[in-house]
């Protein structure tokens, strides 16, 4: 899979602290807990240190996800906000939801969303850093030109992620970077699934007319549906 299919340019790891009274670093095994998050929330409720099982969980995701969309740094504080945010919101968590991570993806996409004109910044800094052209006919070693064309493609996709709309933009992250399916997406945004799969298809559609054809943002095949609900 080309390096551009996840990501316009990942970000440097950084280990993920705890947040005060609230959680620690994920550590391996946390996903496969047999206890649902939802019964985690509920239980917080009396008990508020049990919260830190959804941070350590989740927090490695939620700063990867922070960090692709506006950079390392603002990726720390979106994190924590993150949370501190679910922490004061968890008694209005619809326990009929047993995965919480939706929900997660849902408010650091909200805190996103107040910082367009940085993402916007960053995508179009992303798309002219990488987009300098090689002079032409200059002797290139493989891996060398392997390493321009993969830096043209993240150019190009930057730039084409810049142009979308926001609500679209949303959609197709949610999808490509944050791995959520079109019900979770749907349930991140609070719209119906018809929504993301209108949004996702046009996003796309706009994706593949500014990259000749391609979409670098897809994960897997999938059936191209336009249900406008």
């Amino acid at each position: 899979m080309p390096a551009t299919s996840r990501y316009v340019h990942e970000p440097e790891r950084r280990p993920v602290t705890a947040l005060p009274s609230i959680g620690a670093r994920s550590g391996p095994g946390a996903h496969d807990d047999p206890v649902t998050d939802a019964s985690v929330v509920e239980r917080s409720w009396s008990e508020p240190d049990v919260f830190a099982v959804l941070f350590s969980r989740y927090a490695d995701d939620i700063h990867r996800y922070a960090a692709r969309r506006l950079g390392a740094e603002a990726a720390d504080d979106l994190m924590a906000e993150t949370f501190v945010i679910a922490f004061q919101r968890r008694r209005g968590y619809d326990l009929s939801r047993p995965h919480a991570r939706p929900w997660l993806y849902g408010i650091v996409t909200n805190l996103v969303g107040q910082h367009r004109r940085a993402e916007a910044r960053r995508l179009k800094a992303l798309a002219r850093a990488a987009g300098a052209s090689p002079a032409e006919g200059e002797p290139l070693e493989d891996r060398v030109a392997a390493r321009v064309s993969a830096e043209h493609s993240r150019a190009r996709l930057a730039a084409a992620l810049a142009g979308l709309p926001a609500r679209h933009r949303d959609v197709l992250l949610l999808i490509a970077w944050g791995d959520l399916d079109y019900a979770e997406a749907a349930q991140a945004l609070g719209v119906p699934v018809g929504t993301v799969r209108s949004r996702l298809h046009r996003a796309r559609a706009k994706l593949r007319q500014a990259l000749g054809g391609s979409d670098p943002t897809a994960l897997h095949e999938e059936t191209e549906e336009t249900d406008r609900g």
